[in-house]
């Protein structure tokens, strides 16, 4: 049986931090009879920026060591696994085997039932969608106990809603998830040096044919070089266009990272003069990329320094990341920017991308531009959020609840105003309020 000790929490911005009560249960046994006693959350590996996975003075359930593989289809590409099971895990194994998730965020190190609790998406969204598209059925451990199958056809409220729904409606079990096929593990890609935002936006347009896009932006930049930066865009690699120093191993996988920030640096480490520096270190690598690149410069390339958020200090910090609607889209995108540059915030480490079609009910990603941008926590940064909040509220925008860390309960409700639907099944399957966390507490996604 599993035991509880208390622990300090965070997310990986170490911002917010709670003291709660810790389990790391093996099996659903265990798990049920730990939910039976009161209030819980899951959580996997911790790479939630928030509160999303912790539990003040409550139960948390790290469900990483149910993480085991438990059928593979390989004429269909069907994958059973455990939902503790990460995607690193399953690159290791089916990689080399042609291989790989249809889904990849920007780390590795996410579980599966953690991809579903936040709908991840990836430098694809325009083309792939959400982590939605590639699941087929998870079976779930409800409140009151019972397991239940949950699928498109098969509970349909319970299976859309866990999409987004940040582990408050039950505890994923299983998933069956479905894989896709390559024939290599490398990715051609071009990098597209642009001059300002208006260029960026018209970069994304002509180069909407490749599968995966994203872009750097220069978070300081301003006046007629706001939004200058490099648009990476690039496709799979077919095995007969790799050169031939790749084919001698066209499926290679990654090797674990001997690299790490030790400790977590002095907070006056990232100020606005290191971080334009480092800026121009950044825009200059980003415009310098091998034509041939192997999935973990592009798909992970901060996987490579274990515990790279200790870089911004103790103090932790958030990653603030909207979507907007493309309609009137650079107008709102020009007035955040220069919010952003003016803020004295130290803006930092950003992804700048377009998004496909949106699906789910507190899923995050809909059609438009979405920006993920770094903030060390200072002094200025909350009420300088409630100013952002504000003008992605304007633009009709919202931001993701997967990153969040200081969005209040009345904004978020009109950035999300399909959150009673949400509310209903979770009264449906949580009357209780069994499954709770501090995000559910502060965004009152509570019944």
């Amino acid at each position: 049986m599993a035991t509880a000790h208390q622990e300090i929490l965070a997310g990986w911005g170490n911002y917010p931090t709670a003291n709660s009560y810790v389990t790391t249960p093996a099996n659903a046994q265990e798990l049920n009879a730990i939910i039976t006693a009161g209030p819980v959350i899951a959580r996997g590996l911790g790479r939630s920026y928030g509160d999303q996975a912790i539990h003040t003075g409550k139960k948390v359930c790290v469900c990483t060591r149910m993480h085991h593989f438990i059928s593979w289809d390989e004429k269909e590409g069907i994958l059973e696994c455990e939902a503790g099971a990460s995607l690193d895990e399953i690159i290791t194994t089916f990689a080399p085997g042609g291989w790989m998730p249809m889904i990849c965020p920007g780390t590795k190190f996410v579980t599966i039932g953690g991809a579903i609790a936040n709908d991840i998406h990836g430098k694809a969204h325009h083309a792939d969608g959400s982590f939605i598209n590639c699941v087929i059925s998870f079976t779930i451990l409800l409140a009151n106990g019972s397991i239940v199958t949950a699928s498109r056809e098969e509970h349909p409220d319970l299976f859309i809603a866990n999409f987004g729904g940040l582990g408050l409606l039950g505890v994923i079990l299983t998933t069956k998830i479905r894989l896709r096929k390559v024939e290599t593990t490398y990715f051609r890609q071009q990098s597209v040096k642009v001059d300002n935002l208006d260029a960026m936006l018209n970069a994304l347009e002509q180069y909407k044919h490749c599968n995966y896009s994203v872009a750097w932006i220069d978070p300081l930049a301003t006046g007629s070089q706001l939004g200058r930066g490099v648009l990476t865009v690039g496709d799979a690699a077919a095995l007969e266009a790799l050169p031939e120093s790749l084919r001698k191993e066209p499926l290679k996988i990654h090797n674990a990272s001997k690299l790490s920030v030790p400790f977590f640096l002095p907070d006056f480490t990232l100020n606005n003069i290191t971080v334009r520096l480092l800026n121009k270190v950044i825009g200059f690598v980003q415009n310098s990329p091998k034509t041939f690149v192997h999935y973990e410069k592009f798909f992970f390339p901060l996987d490579m320094i274990n515990n790279w958020n200790r870089g911004y200090g103790k103090r932790g910090f958030i990653q603030y990341q909207f979507v907007i609607p493309e309609d009137n889209g650079i107008t709102h995108l020009r007035h955040i920017m220069e919010m952003i540059a003016f803020s004295g915030c130290t803006p930092f480490l950003n992804v700048f991308k377009k998004m496909g079609e949106g699906q789910g009910i507190l899923s995050f990603p809909f059609k438009g531009y979405t920006l993920a941008i770094d903030f060390p926590v200072t002094k200025g940064l909350k009420a300088f959020t409630k100013q952002l909040d504000e003008a992605v509220l304007q633009a009709g925008g919202r931001i993701y609840l997967g990153k969040d860390a200081m969005l209040d309960k009345t904004t978020f409700r009109l950035m999300y105003p399909q959150y009673e639907s949400w509310l209903a099944i979770k009264a449906k399957y949580d009357p209780s309020n069994v499954f709770t966390s501090d995000l559910s507490a502060r965004l009152g996604l509570e019944v």
